[in-house]
C-alpha cells in the first residue's frame, strides 16, 4: 500500500491570501491554485509550505502572470490531474486523457463532484468573500490510483 498524497487546492486568491488558507493549507505534499492568481507574492507565500503548481485565470494578466500556463497536467501518486481555471473551457475529454481528476476554479462556488469517473474539484474562492459564498479551499487525498476531494470553509471574520 502506497502512502497517501495530500493535495492543497485553492483558487481565485485575487491578490488576498487569507493566513486561515495558509493554516488550512499546512501539511500538504503539494499545493495546486487554480487561477486568478491576482499577485505574484501569492504563489511565492504558498511555496513556503509546498511545492506550488498554478495557472492564469482570466484576471491574471501582465508581466508576472505571463510566466503561468493556462493548463497543466500533474503525475501525483500514480494518476493524472488536469488543472485549468475555467471548467467551461475544458478542451478535452479527461477520461479519455486518463485524467483521474480535474481541478479548476473561476465560479468561487465550491463543488467536488464525479462525473464519468473523473473527480471534479473547484475549491471555491479563497479570496475576497463573492455575494454569500463560502471562502474555502479543498483538498484531494491520491492513494492506491484512488483519489478524493474535500472542500475546507473558511471561518473568518466578517
Amino acid at each position: 500500500m502506497s502512502r497517501p498524497w495530500e493535495v492543497g487546492l485553492i483558487s481565485d486568491t485575487h491578490g488576498l491570501l487569507r493566513p486561515e488558507a495558509l493554516a488550512a493549507l499546512r501539511g500538504v505534499d503539494a499545493i495546486i491554485h487554480a487561477g486568478d492568481i491576482g499577485a505574484p507574492d501569492v504563489v511565492d507565500r504558498l511555496a513556503t509550505i509546498a511545492p506550488v503548481t498554478a495557472v492564469r485565470g482570466n484576471n491574471d494578466r501582465g508581466v508576472w502572470a505571463e510566466k503561468f500556463a493556462a493548463t497543466e497536467i500533474l503525475e501525483i501518486g500514480g494518476v493524472l490531474v488536469y488543472v485549468l481555471h475555467d471548467v467551461k473551457e475544458l478542451d478535452l475529454d479527461p477520461r479519455a486523457a486518463g485524467m483521474a481528476a480535474v481541478i479548476a476554479g473561476h465560479s468561487h462556488q465550491p463543488r467536488v463532484e464525479e462525473r464519468d469517473r473523473v473527480l471534479y474539484v473547484n475549491p471555491g474562492s479563497a479570496g475576497p468573500r463573492r455575494f454569500r459564498l463560502p471562502v474555502a479551499v479543498g483538498r484531494l487525498t491520491v492513494r492506491n490510483g484512488r483519489v478524493r476531494g474535500r472542500i475546507i470553509e473558511l471561518e473568518i471574520a466578517s
